[in-house]
């Protein structure tokens, strides 16, 4: 089969579509999360702490004092931007728990009697057929 037919082949196949769309969705997503935390969480929570804008909380690990991060960046001055690493780690836990969520309700949904996949029971292994044949073995000796 030629590079691209193969190529074509993989490409195509569901999981791989499966995946794509999950990332573009899942960019897309990161996007909203982090508006929502810079936008709308943290300037009611910096204004509860005393008008704090963490976006602006920095520690300037070099020479001189800059009044904003964007001032010390310009500068070329190493920067500690710990403000930046909070919306960070809110933009995380926020997406943890969206996604927690959405997997535990679609978990009560198959969970549902009229949705749930009946399961069939497994074949035995050759251990458990070997087992049964060793028993019917017994019991049929016991009868004579």
């Amino acid at each position: 089969m030629s590079f691209w037919r193969s190529f074509k082949k993989f490409a195509l196949r569901g999981n791989a579509m499966d995946l794509a769309v999950g990332v573009v969705v899942g960019g897309a997503f990161g996007k909203i999360v982090t508006s929502l935390v810079n936008d709308v969480l943290l300037p009611p929570l910096g204004l509860l702490l005393g008008r704090v804008d963490f976006s602006n909380l920095f520690l300037v690990l070099g020479p001189g004092s800059y009044a904003t991060l964007a001032e010390a960046k310009k500068a070329g001055v190493p920067v500690l931007a710990y403000g930046s690493f909070m919306s960070s780690i809110l933009d995380f836990i926020i997406i943890a728990l969206s996604i927690f969520m959405v997997l535990k309700w679609l978990e009560k949904v198959r969970l549902l009697p009229s949705l749930a996949v009946p399961q069939e029971d497994p074949p035995p292994t050759r251990s458990e057929r070997l087992l049964e044949e060793i028993r019917n073995e017994l019991r049929d000796r016991g009868r004579s």
